[in-house]
């Protein structure tokens, strides 16, 4: 695809121009699209023995708008292109360095200095003709809230704290769910902000009846209808998760079942502090920590207060974690963005189909130690005894 097919940053994978409007009017076509074929049934069979034809009609038409196409974007563009979504727009400003051949699958050498997602989308594409993609080369900053209207979820990597905000709460402005996520070497996180999300789960029925109630301070079970499948009485029961913008999440204390144990607390990794740390460092110098004297002691002290504020045990802060979060820091590594790629991309596809839990709200993930522990971080909500009217 050539350079010169570009038109207000946004770009066909044919080259062909497209004005400001681009994804919303693909937005628009893709969700009026016929009803599933006989061909795309047998194209995707196998996913769809997994989560039914309804599920994959709903992903066929979801126009999803994915930031910064590095390691990780790679493995979640794979993953959704692949599994049939209906539209995906690219947005990265940036262009392919040698340092992006290390860990990305979609560029090579002669794509080096070439914008990132306009040197990736035609390998994008071939893996998935039926997907519709577009490509944005305007850095993302001077997008307005309304560029992010068409989309039905919005997926922002690699970027920080303030930048995410910005985004969140433009999506949360046209009540769009929002992703975020990044990694660092052996370490990395994902952020969901879904707003408000209904999603059924599916069991069989038990002698015990649902009760129309809060679950959680941010999960309650509001309706439950039953149906009758290969001679079982199956229950399907609808349940609403409430969520935080990132900006608040990032303020919030640990979930409340953990405040009130120090067994629990010495099991929060020092992940989570080290990622507070990070935002507020870039938020104060607009870029990582360097091995300079100045930086590592302004990073220490920023890790500190915030596991300070967090409430968790000194120990658990380790000198050897600290020094290894700082050493990967920037880096990517494939295995890691390959996990967290497909965590996402699978949340993804649940939220569009409306199946199974989605991640409340913060999913840290540390190689090193094989873990990815969920935790949901949120504003104090008060206590939610009373059974839903």
């Amino acid at each position: 695809m050539a350079a010169a097919g570009f038109t207000n940053g946004s770009v066909l994978t044919n080259g062909a121009s497209l004005n400001g409007d681009a994804a919303g009017d693909t937005g628009a076509a893709v969700a009026q699209a016929q009803p599933i074929s006989a061909d795309e049934i047998a194209l995707y069979d196998r996913q769809i023995r997994l989560w039914g034809v309804k599920a994959q009609e709903k992903l066929r038409t979801a126009n999803i708008l994915l930031i910064t196409l590095k390691a990780l974007a790679n493995e979640v563009a794979k993953n959704l292109v692949l599994a049939g979504i209906g539209s995906l727009t690219i947005s990265d400003d940036q262009l392919v360095t040698e340092d992006d051949l290390c860990s990305q699958f979609f560029v090579s050498e002669e794509h080096i200095g070439m914008n990132r997602a306009v040197a990736a989308a035609p390998q994008v594409r071939k893996l998935n003709p039926r997907v519709v993609l577009h490509v944005d080369t305007d850095n993302i900053l001077i997008k307005s809230p309304e560029f992010f209207a068409p989309f039905d979820i919005v997926i922002a990597t690699e970027l920080g704290l303030d930048v995410l905000s910005t985004i969140n709460a433009s999506c949360r402005l046209f009540n769009r769910p929002f992703y975020a996520a990044g990694t660092h070497g052996f370490y990395g996180y994902i952020f969901a902000d879904l707003i408000t999300h209904d999603y059924v789960i599916e069991r069989e029925k038990s002698n015990v009846a649902t009760v129309l109630k809060a679950e959680t301070a941010t999960r309650s079970v509001i309706a439950s209808t039953t149906k009758k499948e290969n001679g079982k009485l199956i229950e399907m029961v609808t349940k609403r998760e409430i969520y935080s913008p990132i900006i608040l999440a990032n303020s919030s204390p640990i979930p409340a079942e953990h405040l009130g144990s120090r067994r629990r607390k010495l099991q929060i990794p020092p992940l989570l502090t080290c990622l507070k740390a990070l935002w507020e460092f870039q938020s104060i110098s607009g870029t990582v920590p360097s091995y300079s004297h100045a930086d590592l002691e302004l990073f220490t002290t920023l890790a500190t207060e915030k596991h300070k504020e967090l409430q968790l045990p000194s120990e658990t802060l380790r000198s050897d974690f600290l020094r290894s979060f700082l050493q990967n820091l920037s880096s990517e590594l494939a295995p890691v963005t390959a996990f967290l790629g497909g965590q996402l991309a699978q949340d993804v596809i649940n939220v569009l189909g409306q199946r199974e839990q989605p991640i409340q709200n913060f999913l840290l993930f540390d190689g090193e130690e094989s873990k990815g522990p969920v935790y949901a971080l949120h504003p104090i909500f008060p206590p939610l005894d009373e059974p839903l009217l």
